[in-house]
């Protein structure tokens, strides 16, 4: 019974930490506001952030939004329109 137990255990201790490894496609978030933190800048048009949730997700720029002035562990209000970010803020 104990040789059952010991591997249930280490499932049971990582599937929440495997479950949120995984990045939130941008376009399935409703439009908005949101305060985000900056996890790495891939380019100027591109973030890997975490939301205040604990979701992670990449965002995309666009018109005159970029990226370039972020640096991770940056604290950013970001609006997302469709899946974009027209407008953000470093704070």
């Amino acid at each position: 019974m104990r040789s059952v137990l010991v591997p249930a255990f280490i499932l049971a201790a990582l599937v929440p930490s495997m479950a949120s490894a995984a990045v939130v496609d941008v376009s399935l978030m409703p439009d908005g506001t949101y305060t985000v933190k900056v996890e790495k800048v891939e380019d100027a048009q591109h973030a890997l952030v975490m939301m205040q949730n604990g979701v992670e997700t990449v965002l995309v720029a666009s018109g005159s939004a970029d990226f370039s002035k972020c640096k991770p562990n940056d604290t950013v209000k970001i609006s997302i329109i469709k899946g974009k970010v027209p407008v953000l803020a470093v704070q």
